[in-house]
């Protein structure tokens, strides 16, 4: 689901960072409430598995691929906006050191699969949390929410950035974008965020109240 370099017009980046500072800037104030000795390892260890898992990237139609995130499950544990935060930096290492999604769209993949992903899989928890399921749900509907925002950026691209019917930047509509990755991520790439939440969820909760009770 990373954009990479070359897929967006020089405008929707700029709308996109101008969305993303901001947010950037207050969530690291966020994040830096938040740490402490008790907390530093374990936000960085899922911030680490959130970089493994999306390393697994499965090349899907429309010109892009999907992967598993993490944004619903830190959210879950540390809340949205240190998941937003933390996502964000492994989007940037990934960019960076891998070329794995490009720096000119590093505010997009921010905002669609960090911060986006991480209120609406926060939101989702807090409203089921008394189901055990709703880790499940949390984490498909975080990753699905993602995708949306991706397929709607690129979909727009040739909408308004072509010459003579032939597209600047990413050539593909909304009509190839939207089933592409948003079926792709409702059927296949959610279910599997979605138990990866569940599962991680779960035992990080025992070794919790394990260590708790200690």
């Amino acid at each position: 689901m990373h954009i990479p370099d070359g897929y967006l017009s020089p405008a929707t980046v700029a709308v996109s960072y101008a969305a993303a500072i901001p947010l950037w800037v207050y969530g690291f104030r966020r994040l830096k409430r938040v740490l402490n000795e008790e907390t530093l390892p374990k936000i960085g260890a899922v911030t680490a598995l959130s970089f493994i898992i999306m390393m697994f990237n499965i090349p899907i139609p429309g010109g892009t691929s999907g992967h598993a995130v993490g944004a619903a499950l830190i959210a879950m544990l540390f809340g949205p906006w240190v998941a937003g935060v933390a996502v964000t930096l492994v989007l940037l290492i990934q960019a960076v050191v891998f070329a794995d999604g490009g720096i000119s769209a590093l505010a997009v993949n921010s905002l669609s699969m960090g911060f986006l992903g991480a209120f609406v899989g926060y939101g989702i928890f807090r409203a089921l949390r008394r189901y055990r399921w709703a880790p499940f749900v949390a984490g498909w509907g975080a990753i699905v929410a993602s995708s949306v925002l991706i397929a709607v950026v690129l979909g727009i691209q040739p909408l308004f950035w072509s010459v003579d019917g032939k597209p600047l930047y990413f050539p593909f509509g909304l009509s190839i974008t939207i089933p592409a990755l948003v079926g792709e991520h409702m059927l296949v790439f959610g279910v599997v965020e979605g138990i990866f939440t569940q599962l991680a969820y779960r035992f990080l909760s025992e070794e919790k109240r394990t260590e708790a009770a200690a």
